[in-house]
């Protein structure tokens, strides 16, 4: 009988709830290094969507253009699953350990709050890094940069929350998927289709967005009259606090929870 290739809904849930027990013995530092390599691996992704979409439309139509800008973001979840990483926004994944009993609420939020910083970090960095090596100069980079900055601090509240929603469901189906895969290319295609999905709907990711609002924000400061709406009130209150809220809502609610319901929780947590 040839090798199991992938595992089931049940036995992928049941193994995501183990591996939060990993919160239990992970250090500090780890996890902080873990978060830091995350927020760079999703900037990679951010800032490759932002040079592709630079001038796509007005060769294949908008549609086909975010297509084309979802598709090469998804290098920065494909990063974070292989190579391995903390995401705050998988992460939410833990929830379903904690349901569990296998891990405390206590120690959720600590993890969520360390990994959430890490990626911050991270990110705000990455941004700078690009801002430095002065690769938004060519072409129409850096007005791409500033667009898609502008646009995600002139959301309502409502509206980003909802996109919060929509998007980390789709980004915890993908680490379910990926968790389900037993070999590199299952696990890449698992990771490729729901980001490429989110990012072409116009979903919100907090941590892409500790990229692509800072990015605009450094430029802003090199280029003529930048929209008003794009300061840091706009990026950390208009949109990351609704967008954060949003990606923990949509991950704990409909994948986590849904998850541990249909398939665990009728069992019995492990001891420590």
């Amino acid at each position: 009988m040839s090798e199991k290739r992938f595992l089931t809904p049940a036995e992928t849930a049941l193994t995501i709830i183990q591996s939060g027990r990993r919160v239990l013995h992970q250090g500090f530092g780890r996890t902080f290094v873990l978060s830091l390599l995350a927020g760079f691996y999703i900037a990679f992704g951010a800032q490759l969507s932002t040079v592709v979409t630079q001038d796509a439309a007005q060769f294949t139509g908008l549609g086909i253009a975010r297509l084309l800008g979802g598709s090469v973001f998804s290098i920065g979840l494909m990063l974070v699953v292989i190579c391995g990483a903390e995401l705050f926004t998988g992460n939410s994944l833990l929830a379903g350990a904690a349901l569990h009993g296998e891990i405390s609420w206590l120690k959720l939020a600590e993890n969520w709050g360390v990994v959430l910083a890490g990626n911050f970090i991270g990110s705000l960095f990455f941004a700078w890094l690009m801002f430095e090596s002065h690769l938004w100069e060519q072409g129409t980079v850096a007005e791409q940069a500033l667009k898609i900055a502008t646009a995600k601090c002139q959301l309502s509240f409502s509206a980003a929350f909802v996109r919060g929603v929509l998007c980390n469901w789709l980004v915890c189906l993908a680490v379910f998927m990926a968790t389900a895969a037993r070999d590199v290319t299952g696990k890449l295609l698992a990771c490729y289709i729901p980001i490429m999905t989110f990012v072409a709907s116009g979903f919100e990711h907090s941590i892409a967005n500790m990229y692509f609002i800072p990015a605009g924000l450094f430029l802003s400061s090199e280029l003529v009259r930048p929209d008003p709406a794009l300061n840091w009130h706009g990026f950390l209150v208009a949109n990351l606090i609704p967008v954060t809220a949003g990606n923990i809502a949509g991950g704990v609610i409909f994948v986590a929870c849904a998850y541990w319901y249909a398939h665990v929780g009728s069992l019995k947590p492990e001891t420590s």
